[in-house]
């Protein structure tokens, strides 16, 4: 697989043959959902993802997605209930709660929330189903007045954006600290951090990670108008990011989300950082066994787009086809990914920059290409390298090298990269990457490939990428 698959586990695929069957029909990350489980009801599928893992010799990544701060409303008196456009509302902490007035009353529960919000800013619910305005502050911080401008049905529990608004609630909850730590104790591969605005939450994420004595790979969700005010922070500190697009479109202007998600993919490449796109990629899949027209014009323009991985949520978590879901994502991205090759005629120069491992992997690309070469290789202490390498979205596969097992799992993530765990012996890096070859039957006798390696020299200060070779099997 090129583009990566994500497939979210649920009722409908916890089993163990169905996470192999999700997986030989090309799913490699598994997306574990804390929103309403804690990590003991996971233990078991972390079993049954490593057991499948070793079965059919691939790296399977265990994906934990913390719930984030809680931002739903909470119980509506006679609910459901029908809002029309023009009405105006209350919404406020419960104890505000005016009584039987008439007045339709939206209790929220979360101070922080509430905090600072004014006359003229946004209310979303319902995933911006039902929009607002808010008219009036009745009592500072605690209780508002809000106009709708749209009709439609409202309802109890739903979720609540104020968008564009910052909020000073911390994206990590004590329930997600908790469920982290319990979370690496069974497993997980890689966590997901919600509703990140800044640098500040990635920085205490990867805190708590350090507290647990371990290293895993964080994958920021990009789902309020503050992250993407500090996108380039975020991208300094995260290892993945994703583009959340059901919270982001509450918080954003629906008609601008398309070009959105194509700059934030195009940082995320320029970055090498890798790109998952999701939320509703083949939705009607829930009940249908084929995507509609407009959903499979959607997952092939997010792989168009660049995206290093796209995901599945309800369509395998609770769907009546998860396995045919995969499937069919594998065949859109096999058909887009030929199409954006073809396109590109070549990889991407790098931009005008002192960087000289940017450009060392743009000459192995240049290189592999000129040569006819089977394949890059890579042998990579953190996966940097290969980052690289993909960033320049090279037309051959990346076989990317490392002794470190966390690193595999990290690499899942990235465009065009197979990983590939190997012993770490006392020979140098070129040598691991020649031996690997000579005993790889994906290569025939005379076939080439491209290696990049590094390995320190004397008066090097710091550690990168240094050498090329066109290697004949």
């Amino acid at each position: 697989m090129t583009t990566k698959i994500i497939a979210t586990l649920g009722p409908a695929s916890m089993s163990r043959e169905s996470i192999k069957a999700l997986a030989m029909a090309g799913a490699r990350i598994f997306r574990l959902n804390f929103s309403h489980s804690v990590a003991a009801d996971f233990a078991p599928v972390i079993a049954d993802l490593r057991s499948v893992e070793s079965e059919i010799g691939e790296p399977l990544t265990a994906l934990g997605d913390l719930c984030g701060p809680k931002t739903r409303i909470g119980e509506i008196a006679n609910a459901p209930r029908q809002v029309d456009k023009g009405q105006v509302l209350r919404l406020g902490l419960p104890d505000e709660d005016p009584g039987n007035d008439g007045q339709i009353f939206i209790p929220l529960d979360v101070p922080g929330l509430l905090d600072g919000l004014k006359a003229g800013m946004p209310v979303n619910l319902s995933d911006g189903m039902l929009q607002f305005t808010v008219t009036r502050v009745v009592k500072n911080d605690r209780l508002f007045e809000m106009e709708a401008l749209n009709a439609g049905v409202l309802s109890s529990r739903k979720g609540i954006a104020f968008p564009g608004k910052h909020h000073n609630l911390p994206a990590l909850t004590e329930k997600d600290v908790k469920d982290l730590h319990e979370g690496l104790d069974i497993g997980l591969d890689a966590v997901c951090i919600s509703f990140v605005q800044n640098g500040d939450d990635i920085r205490h994420i990867k805190a708590e990670i350090a507290k647990h004595g371990v290293w895993i790979p964080v994958v920021a969700k990009l789902e309020r108008q503050n992250a993407l005010d500090h996108l380039e922070e975020i991208l300094a500190l995260t290892d993945v990011v994703m583009v959340a697009r059901g919270d982001l479109g509450t918080e954003c202007p629906i008609a601008e989300l398309p070009v959105i998600q194509k700059k934030i993919i195009r940082a995320c490449r320029h970055a090498q950082k890798p790109a998952i796109v999701a939320t509703q990629m083949l939705l009607s899949m829930v009940k249908n066994p084929i995507p509609t027209r407009a959903e499979s014009t959607d997952v092939a323009n997010a792989i168009l787009d660049g995206a290093d991985c796209v995901m599945l949520s309800e369509e395998t978590a609770v769907g009546d086809f998860p396995v045919q879901a995969v499937e069919y994502m594998r065949e859109i991205s096999g058909n887009a990914v030929e199409y954006y090759l073809e396109r590109m005629q070549g990889p991407y120069p790098p931009k005008k920059e002192k960087h000289p491992a940017k450009y060392l992997a743009y000459a192995a690309c240049i290189l592999a290409d000129n040569a006819e070469s089977k394949a890059l290789v890579s042998h990579s202490g953190t996966g940097s390298t290969a980052r690289l390498l993909s960033s320049r979205r090279p037309n051959l596969p990346i076989y990317a090298l490392t002794p470190d097992a966390r690193v595999i799992h990290h690499m899942n993530f990235v465009w065009g990269v197979k990983p590939r765990l190997i012993e770490a012996t006392e020979e140098g890096h070129m040598k691991r990457c020649e031996r690997f070859v000579a005993g790889n039957p994906d290569f025939k006798h005379g076939e080439s490939v491209v290696i990049t390696a590094g390995q320190p020299t004397p008066g090097q200060t710091e550690r990168f990428t240094n050498q090329i070779k066109l290697y004949h099997k």
